[in-house]
């Protein structure tokens, strides 16, 4: 699911462009350091002077490394060009960007998106519905908007069945923290809800966009689903599928991407996604694959042949392009609209106006870092809210909207009122950065050894049955 696009595509956004010209001179920097052969390096010295040439036809700017286009265009949601002026955020299921320390404004985004926001009355309805108290992802407004969640509720009111599906793009073996978000959370709403899981591992997907052959994109895949499934999901109530073994050898799964791709056109995945002509076709046809999962007749081996069963898809807010193009085409091929529930986006280290990047290892804290690791990452490059001396912050205090290590704690820290204390006493300069620095390798070190205690459990044939089509502990 939704990863930054491959430099040798034409990039429609300026943004997007930007962020190719900067990936193609560090390719081109690394060839040489390589001692490639003459003819690749001039092949890719030749696509890097190519990309600036763009980059001022559609900016009016010359490209200047570190800084981003001062004036950019976005695609809005109806597909038609909007201006955005430098305090504006772009989101989009490869791109985020900002130029706030404090990160992306997301009551900007509802409206821009036209979501809703998950208020305290919808917090309240899921906690008297089920008898669990919210899950501190809905406390703390990580999970912050939605799209028909009453209806799911309506349903489970009424004892009518839904289902889960969630997903993940398997570009490397190692998985962040901020990935684990969408599965912690889902797991929740399993256990709660007590519904089946389907989770889409879309390896086709990072073939396409990125530098792989099939075989590694699936390999990522396996990998990836050991990290998934020691998060503790259920194996009974939950099927991982990679698409490139599932969808071979499920007709049902493949009528339902025809269905989609039939209805929807060229300009419009060109409007929502920004494809261009030089786009492979297996980019502009695979939001029908990203689509098919909310669809319950594509896991007949789940549902059998029930058609009207309602999907509840928990995801972070920039693949929601992805589903309201499905919630747009569900009703004329005769399924229920998918419901969603939108997260927020996990800082880097660096901040949370910076982006984690896969080539930057010191960007984020990975499941594979040792303690020391984690340790040292935090306490070197996660960005401070507090001030430049122990005087000043004692006076001053701390600035929590901006530090990223408190950012982190109201992911992982699941104590409200210790939380509360720590943005207490850091904006008041009681806690030192140090300190709050402290507290944050406390609560990840033992988090992140009892996950890789776990995933030394999961081998290769238990990813082979939660990847096998079988029937879940429900009948339908």
């Amino acid at each position: 699911m939704g990863d930054f696009q491959n430099c040798e595509s034409c990039l429609s956004t300026p943004l997007q462009l930007f962020q190719c010209i900067t990936e193609q001179g560090d390719k081109v920097r690394s060839l040489k350091t390589a001692k490639a052969s003459k003819d690749e390096i001039e092949s890719a010295v030749k696509l890097l002077l190519q990309l600036k040439v763009d980059y001022k036809k559609t900016t009016g700017q010359d490209y200047k490394p570190g800084s981003p286009p001062e004036d950019v265009m976005s695609t809005s949601i109806n597909g038609t060009a909007t201006e955005m002026d430098g305090d504006e955020d772009f989101v989009d299921p490869w791109t985020v960007q900002t130029g706030s320390a404090k990160g992306i404004d997301y009551d900007k985004l509802i409206v821009r998106f036209g979501s809703s926001k998950i208020d305290k009355d919808l917090i309240e309805r899921i906690e008297r519905l089920t008898g669990h108290k919210a899950h501190h992802f809905l406390r703390r407004g990580i999970f912050f908007s939605h799209r028909d969640m009453h209806q799911i509720l309506d349903a489970y009111e009424q004892k009518k069945p839904f289902y889960l599906y969630t997903g993940r793009g398997p570009s490397s073996e190692a998985m962040h923290m901020g990935h684990l978000i969408p599965f912690i959370f889902t797991k929740w709403l399993q256990e709660i809800f007590d519904v089946p899981l389907v989770i889409q591992l879309t390896d086709d997907e990072k073939y396409l966009w990125k530098d792989l052959t099939p075989m590694q994109a699936y390999q990522y895949a396996v990998e990836n689903a050991k990290d998934i499934i020691a998060c503790g999901f259920n194996i009974d109530k939950t099927f991982i599928f990679s698409d490139l073994d599932y969808i071979g050898r499920s007709p049902d799964f493949y009528k339902n991407i025809v269905q989609v791709q039939k209805h929807v056109t060229f300009n419009q995945v060109k409007g929502i996604f920004g494809f261009t002509d030089s786009d492979c076709i297996g980019k502009i046809s695979f939001p029908a694959i990203q689509a098919a999962p909310a669809f319950s007749t594509s896991f007949p081996h789940i549902f059998k042949d029930k058609k009207g069963i309602q999907c509840l898809i928990p995801c972070a807010i920039d693949q929601d392009p992805y589903f309201r193009m499905t919630r747009d085409v569900a009703p004329r091929i005769g399924y229920p609209k998918p419901a969603l529930l939108h997260s927020t986006f996990f800082p880097a280290l660096q901040g949370a106006q910076t982006k984690m990047s896969a080539s930057d290892s010191n960007s984020s804290i990975y499941l594979t870092d040792t303690q020391k690791q984690i340790k040292t990452k935090i306490n070197k490059h996660a960005f401070s809210g507090g001030k430049d001396t122990i005087e000043d912050h004692r006076k001053y205090g701390g600035n929590c909207e901006v530090d990223v290590s408190y950012m982190y704690l109201t992911f992982f820290l699941e104590d409200d009122e210790k939380l509360e204390k720590i943005r207490q006493d850091y904006t008041s300069g009681a806690l030192l950065t140090g300190e709050l620095k402290k507290t944050l390798i406390e609560t990840l070190q033992p988090m992140i050894q009892a996950h890789q205690e776990r995933r030394k459990q999961i081998t290769d044939e238990t990813v082979k049955q939660f990847m096998t089509p079988r029937k879940l502990a429900f009948d339908f």
